[in-house]
């Protein structure tokens, strides 16, 4: 019976330990700006992720506003020991205040270098770059995001809005499915993006271990 209790519980925790925690490292659109709680993305991903039966744990480390530059200065504390996996998706105030995409490149490097130093699985999160600073801003901030994936063997999920985009049929049809400010989306927005990346994230947690 001793061996049986003992078994049982060696059972139990290795069921435990299949848990693959995820951080969600990224700004208000990981955050859920604007929304109740249980609209945000990472709740919704988290319902998405547990119908399509992942045993994960998401964690929202989503701060409204944050740049590259705040994504890496608290990296280090989201990637605590029990994270397995991260979602990067960093960029978007960058883009709004013109900053050059070499300075957000070099954080987004800085962030990536340390989830690799911890060996933590990533999935990079792009945006693309709008016009209003001109072909050659465009050019390289789109470039980053392809450039990192590159350098450090990480899945890129080019666009953060694509569920969106493939719901409306392009962005400037997006209305309906954005909040009052036209940068955030609201709950059907997160769930139509929800459902476009889903699949790139179940792939992130089934990559863990191996």
């Amino acid at each position: 019976m001793r061996n049986l209790s003992l078994a049982l519980l060696l059972a139990a925790g290795a069921a435990h330990a299949e848990t693959v925690t995820v951080a969600a490292l990224g700004d208000s659109l990981t955050q859920g700006f604007g929304l109740p709680q249980q609209d945000g993305f990472v709740p919704q991903l988290q319902a998405w992720l547990d119908a399509h039966g992942a045993d994960v744990k998401l964690i929202n480390a989503g701060v409204s506003g944050d740049t590259t530059a705040g994504g890496l200065s608290r990296v280090d504390w989201t990637l605590t020991p029990d994270v397995q996996a991260m979602i990067v998706a960093l960029g978007g105030n960058d883009l709004l205040r013109g900053i050059e995409p070499s300075v957000s490149k070099a954080n987004l490097d800085g962030i990536l270098a340390k989830a690799q130093a911890a060996g933590v699985k990533v999935l990079l999160v792009g945006l693309p770059g709008v016009g209003n600073y001109g072909p050659d801003y465009k050019a390289a901030f789109d470039g980053m995001f392809t450039e990192l994936a590159a350098k450090y063997h990480v899945p890129l999920y080019p666009d953060f809005f694509k569920g969106i985009e493939e719901a409306a049929g392009s962005m400037a049809k997006a209305g309906p499915l954005m909040q009052a400010d036209g940068i955030h989306p609201n709950k059907q927005g997160v769930a139509d993006n929800v459902a476009a990346i889903g699949p790139a994230v179940l792939a992130l947690v089934q990559s863990v271990g191996k």
